[in-house]
């Protein structure tokens, strides 16, 4: 199937019934490679969920952990975030290798700043380590800015242009988010640019050389810390890091939920999407979407 017809058949079934709400969910399914043909690895297709009655409201773009895809994403969550009033895009970007599969042991030793260098041109684009092979189209920020473009002029009724100007994000409309290695890629761009919200859940542990947190962390962050939310299980291997983390980011003590409930799923670190005994944090994290 073309990439035309593959978005002709998402908008043909777009308006579904989404979960189990009774609002008229718009659901379009639409290829990287279809925004920007300079795409040519990693195509799972990006998620756009939006109430086309409602008002438009903050965007909610959810970036997901290794391995993940948009549409196996933390589907009650996405139905939360449109309740609350946002409209939501998962996004699909390049999340192979992970930054702990990468910057760890020798490499660290051999490349300081691994983790810094990794996320950056992960999530921008820059050319600041050979470690991995991704290229600038597949950059986070450029994904997410040409699937934003392609939507202006492929679907009016949407009226995406809210959340740019010109060809440039409008970061002050978007709230990131995101699991494990889509947390961590959550943080590092909020930390220099200035978005409406960010949430990380579980989200990385990113270590230099001598076996302490990154120094990114401690950098300056864009976004104020009233404006960040984070949340892991204390039953995570990795949780007393990841607390260490959350302090370093300089989040604000009730901005940091330690989840303690019994393990819902199959693994502690998939909790804070997943079980919905956590919703009324979800609610808090997300805030209201409706400017």
């Amino acid at each position: 199937m073309t990439g035309t017809a593959r978005y002709s058949v998402a908008l043909a079934f777009g308006l579904i019934f989404f979960a189990a709400s009774h609002a008229a969910t718009r659901q379009l399914s639409i290829a990287p490679s279809l925004t920007n043909e300079l795409i040519r690895t990693t195509d799972p297709h990006h998620l756009i969920l939006y109430d086309p009655a409602g008002r438009q409201g903050k965007l909610l773009v959810w970036l997901p952990g290794t391995g993940g895809k948009p549409d196996r994403g933390p589907q009650q969550i996405y139905q939360t975030a449109l309740e609350q009033g946002y409209r939501v895009i998962g996004l699909s970007y390049v999340d192979e290798p992970a930054v702990a599969q990468v910057c760890v042991g020798q490499r660290n030793k051999d490349e300081p700043g691994c983790a810094e260098k990794f996320r950056q041109k992960r999530a921008f684009g820059d050319n600041v380590t050979a470690l991995i092979d991704d290229q600038p189209q597949d950059a986070i920020v450029s994904r997410l800015s040409k699937l934003l473009q392609h939507l202006v002029t492929t679907d009016n009724e949407g009226q995406w242009g809210k959340y740019l100007t010109g060809t440039r994000l409008r970061w002050e409309s978007i709230v990131l988010a995101g699991q494990s290695q889509g947390g961590g890629m959550a943080a590092f761009i909020a930390k220099r640019e200035r978005v409406a919200r960010v949430i990380i859940f579980s989200g990385g542990w990113d270590m230099d050389a001598q076996g302490q947190i990154a120094g990114w962390y401690r950098m300056p962050s864009a976004t104020p810390p009233e404006l960040w939310y984070a949340t892991y299980h204390v039953e995570e291997k990795q949780a007393k890091t990841m607390e260490e983390i959350y302090r370093a980011l300089g989040l604000p003590p009730e901005n940091v939920k330690p989840l303690d409930l019994p393990v819902h799923g199959n693994t502690a670190h998939g909790e804070g999407i997943h079980n919905p005994a956590y919703k009324a944090w979800w609610v808090k994290a997300l805030g209201q979407g409706l400017d």
